[in-house]
């Protein structure tokens, strides 16, 4: 009976029975076995030059791909650097797997290198926790973590394996011993609730349809469709959910962006709401007081989170939406979709026109513009900032499923996404070009990822929005202390083109608007990692720094 190291047992499941090819990783002494049996069973190590950026490589890589994202970090500070992203999975109810070292067993309570009680701290942010004690255990608790991940609402699962489990030998036969694979479980809905969700939907003058990350974890493409097309609801989708119709589809408002979707959601009779939260972004539900309310969620906790429901349907979005589908009706709603559309390009008619006249300095929706027009509709964009991420959601379209993330949008807020995810995007779908629109001071926490994707051939481009500040931040103090009273939100101009050059990869500096394009275009055919760094208008505020600023205020 052939006996193998611990760690190698690790990569031979990972690798034979959940099929995976590529782990985010960053080296450590805890987890030399585990590395090394990568190199044994042909796994792909994208090693990276800070956790926190493996933790959101393999979230966005669960995004794009379907699957669980795996990602290795060592014990101690490697551990702790992690859970940033951790934390952005949890809440973001995202599929991530974090195998984690940790100290010796044999050395317990002595003091020993980075020892630390790591599971207490990462309970609260993960759906399950594990510590591996036996190596021939091994197979079994990674058969659980990639259970728990995916089963239900997903989420980030965190197992820790000591360096004494992982460098003794256990049979190599039972890594396969539990290659039975995950098994999909599907809550169905009753006929009434069913009957009862349809009468409303027929019977609405005004409704509207927003789905969220539920949607995009949901294989739902094929009934969204049969169902949005059958009813005729406007709709817009977003977060992890956005591109599983396509942006320009016929019955999406996301031509006309967050307008569109907050006069949709305030001025609808009937609203259905697919796999989202009613969070902060949509006022907790206070948008909509006198909507009647159709929620869909796997999580029948959320289904009455915030704002009753009239109706809450149980279950993951594609099995719901095929259950209802025979109870609704064929509906024609472009009237109601006119009337919304010519009211949302009332309300942007400023920023239309922005996008497509010069300005000097440049404004933001106008490099937005430009990118757009360079790269087009079936690139995968990622976009990571503060008044940034208000640009990107609202001037970048793609046709692509996740075509355009924004990460910083989500519950968490957290700033730094945009260079992991674009690394990640990339690796999933090679076939696709990749931009991140980046604000100068989200990039400065991930921008040394450019040398990962460097020293692994990862091309992508990254444009930055460079107002020279925290530019949220920055007006924000602005609106609420005066512009005397600035603190801690101005940067500066900082060549970052250079860093990346540096680094080995493709720079670009621009100061006007006719240098765009060209730039834009030099950075693609570079077929290099790339930073093209803008510097745009430091007056430009956005709607949604706006609205943050006064939901702060709110009592």
């Amino acid at each position: 009976m052939a006996e193998i190291y611990g760690g190698h047992l690790v990569a031979k499941y990972l690798k034979e029975v959940e099929k995976v090819g590529t782990v985010f990783a960053l080296s450590g002494g805890h987890i030399q076995q585990i590395l090394d049996g990568f190199t044994e069973y042909g796994i792909r190590a994208i090693d990276v030059r800070h956790e926190q950026a493996a933790a959101m490589m393999a979230h966005a890589w669960s995004i794009y791909t379907g699957e669980p994202g795996v990602c290795l970090v060592t014990a101690g500070p490697g551990f702790t650097n992690a859970l940033t992203g951790v934390v952005n999975a949890y809440l973001d109810k995202a599929p991530l797997v974090v195998l984690c070292g940790r100290s010796p067993l044999r050395d317990d309570l002595k003091g020993a290198l980075q020892e630390m009680n790591q599971v207490d701290m990462v309970k609260p942010v993960v759906k399950w926790y594990g510590t591996c004690y036996d190596a021939k255990r091994i197979p079994e608790y990674l058969a659980m973590a990639f259970r728990y991940a995916v089963e239900g609402r997903p989420g980030p699962v965190f197992l820790e394996i000591p360096p004494d489990i992982l460098n003794v030998k256990a049979p190599e036969e039972i890594a396969s011993a539990l290659a039975r694979g995950r098994q999909k479980f599907t809550v169905r809905t009753d006929d009434e609730s069913l009957k009862q969700a349809a009468n409303l939907i027929n019977s609405a003058k005004k409704p509207f349809f927003i789905g969220g990350s539920g949607v995009g974890f949901s294989s739902c493409d094929d009934d969204l469709q049969a169902f949005i097309e059958k009813t005729g609801i406007p709709f817009l989708l977003i977060n992890n959910g956005r591109g599983v119709l396509p942006d320009n589809h016929a019955l999406s408002v996301m031509d006309v962006g967050f307008t569109g979707m907050m006069l949709g959601l305030s001025q609808a009779d009937v609203i259905m709401a697919a796999g989202i939260r009613f969070n902060w972004a949509l006022q907790f539900g206070a948008l909509f007081p006198n909507a009647k309310v159709v929620r869909i969620d796997i999580d029948p906790n959320e289904i009455d989170r915030n704002r009753a429901s009239d109706v809450g349907l149980q279950g993951d979005v594609a099995s719901v939406l095929d259950q209802i589908l025979p109870y609704v009706e064929k509906r024609d709603h472009s009237g109601w979709l006119t009337d919304l559309r010519k009211a949302s390009y009332a309300f942007i008619d400023s920023e239309l026109k922005q996008r497509e006249e010069p300005s000097d300095p440049i404004h933001p929706i106008r490099l937005v513009a430009q990118i757009q027009k360079v790269v087009g509709d079936d690139a995968l964009y990622v976009v990571d900032g503060g008044d940034t991420s208000y640009f990107g959601f609202v001037g970048l379209h793609s046709k692509q499923r996740a075509g355009v993330l924004v990460p910083t949008s989500g519950l968490f807020g957290c700033l730094g996404t945009g260079i992991p995810y674009g690394i990640a995007a990339k690796l999933a779908r090679p076939d696709r070009k990749v931009v991140v629109l980046n604000g100068d001071g989200s990039f400065g926490f991930n921008a040394m990822e450019f040398d990962t994707a460097i020293r692994h051939n990862i091309p992508f481009v990254c444009v930055i929005n460079n107002d020279c500040a925290w530019g949220m931040i920055k007006h924000g103090q602005e609106m609420t202390l005066g512009h005397g009273r600035l603190q801690c939100s101005e940067l500066g101009l900082r060549h970052y083109e250079k860093v990346v050059e540096g680094l080995g990869g493709h720079g670009e500096f621009v100061s006007k608007d006719e240098e765009i394009i060209p730039a834009l275009e030099r950075a693609m055919a570079s077929n290099k990692p790339a930073c093209v760094n803008v510097l745009t208008d430091p007056t430009v505020t956005s709607p949604a720094t706006v609205m943050f600023e006064q939901a702060l205020k709110m009592e």
